[in-house]
């Protein structure tokens, strides 16, 4: 089962209220995505500790409703 890109959006803004995400469908199947996400969030987290926020954000979907997802983190 396929995610819609509004509704990783929609977890992703609620997780982080703050930031600025840019979200694209990369293969056009609504199952392999890339995602860019600047956050005051991930300050003073490594690479790994902000991809884990995200994943937490995603509500248990990364894996199951979401095959891929290209991540890209930063502090804003």
């Amino acid at each position: 089962m396929a995610i819609k890109q509004e509704e990783i959006e929609k977890l992703l803004k609620e997780g982080f209220p703050d930031a600025d995400i840019e979200i694209q469908d990369l293969a056009g199947d609504n199952n392999h995505f890339s995602a860019k996400i600047k956050s005051s969030q991930f300050k003073g987290k490594n690479r790994v500790q902000q991809h884990q926020m995200v994943y937490k954000a995603l509500k248990g979907k990364m894996g199951a409703e979401l095959h891929a997802l290209a991540l890209t983190t930063e502090e804003k």
